[in-house]
């Protein structure tokens, strides 16, 4: 059974940091239980030495809404003998060229599997809700004859095509792959298609732009700073993207709570609780800890910490566990208790486990076990 979205993401290592976790959280963020039986994400790893976490998101991968895949390495040429163009070191020209065999074969992957394919980069945030908006934007261009909708301004980030487009695009693709960037080949591929060499270049912009169509605001931005060009550091951000508010607001059950951290200007513990704020601290030490006791009988199903935003990723917490306590500890005494079920350990930031349902007034600590 087709889906209606396919979402294809290339990643390959970054000597300096790596920004998929946070993509692949920002985009899963912004999907509704119903959307994610309707789209599936595709991450292409595209070398042999990089490690992509699968413990990260298990429910996701059960489910079919993530596939992970990599190309066999008969797949690529020998890329030696590559012709340097365009002023481009021998090295950037090797990285571009891998990058459009590695974006084909996404498309190539993508084209049976779905209604639309949509290209992004693994240094993304995506405006919560974008799926939303992809969806009412295509049922406005329906009847247009157009070969791609764009939701990003940038490079080749947000490029919507049709599945059945993808055959043709990718054969231009592959005649031209060692030439130039694929953002250039795509554009190239329009103007094949539609201008004149008669007329001037005025009206073949006209034409371009009935195939091409854009939307605005931008639904992605680009957060990557270190390019997956060794060297390469860039500040590439979309004007035209709208920022979404670095928390989601929720409504958890009355509790007192406590925290050793120190809190930062206004960004309170309780602010962040009860959905106005962020909770911002300075860096925690080993020992430190938030404590959250519930004044009405819980009965705790499952839960989540999420620690981070888009804008400071290496704002997380590390070595810290969750644990779950009777209703009748102390704040001094809560180190030495054993909690009424195993600790939960936070991994890129995040803890969201299942539990074994608990039905008593039980007590949440968040607790720094040792420093980093």
């Amino acid at each position: 059974m087709l889906v209606f979205l396919v979402i294809g993401i290339s990643s390959v290592r970054r000597k300096k940091e790596s920004y998929l976790m946070s993509t692949l959280n920002s985009l899963f963020n912004g999907m509704s239980k119903n959307q994610k039986k309707n789209c599936v994400i595709i991450v292409l790893i595209a070398e042999k030495i990089l490690f992509f976490s699968f413990f990260s998101f298990p429910k996701e991968i059960r489910s079919g809404v993530l596939e992970v895949i990599s190309p066999h390495r008969s797949f690529y040429p020998d890329f030696s003998n590559l012709k340097e163009t365009f002023g481009d070191s021998k090295e950037r020209v090797r990285w571009r060229t891998k990058q459009n065999l590695d974006y084909s074969f996404l498309m190539m992957y993508a084209q049976q599997k779905g209604r639309y394919y949509l290209q992004l980069e693994d240094d993304i945030v995506a405006n919560h809700g974008y799926l939303f908006t992809i969806h009412d934007f295509i049922e406005q261009k329906f009847s247009k004859e157009w070969i791609v909708l764009e939701f990003s301004q940038l490079g080749f980030i947000g490029k919507l095509f049709r599945c059945k487009d993808l055959p043709l695009i990718v054969e231009f693709f592959l005649m031209f792959y060692k030439d130039k960037p694929i953002d250039w080949l795509l554009d190239h591929l329009i103007s094949v298609k539609v201008c004149n060499p008669e007329k001037n270049g005025k009206d073949c912009q006209s034409r371009k732009s009935n195939l091409r169509i854009r939307y605005k605001p931008s639904l992605f931005q680009h957060v990557g700073f270190h390019s997956s060009l060794t060297g390469k550091t860039q500040q590439l951000r979309d004007k035209d993207f709208v920022k979404t508010s670095l928390f989601k607001k929720h409504v958890n059950p009355p509790a007192k709570m406590k925290t050793s951290l120190k809190v930062y200007q206004q960004f309170t513990l309780e602010k962040a609780y009860n959905g106005i704020e962020i909770f911002w601290a300075f860096a925690p030490k080993a020992g430190d800890y938030i404590l959250f006791s519930f004044e009405e009988p819980l009965k705790i199903i499952r839960y989540l910490f999420r620690s981070g935003n888009s804008e400071h990723r290496r704002d997380i917490l590390h070595n810290t566990t969750v644990d779950i306590l009777p209703s009748n500890v102390s704040i001094s005494a809560h180190i030495n208790v054993k909690p009424l079920s195993a600790s939960q350990r936070f991994k890129e930031g995040f803890c969201r486990p299942k539990t074994s349902p608990i039905s008593s007034l039980p007590v949440f600590s968040v607790r720094r076990v040792h420093a980093q």
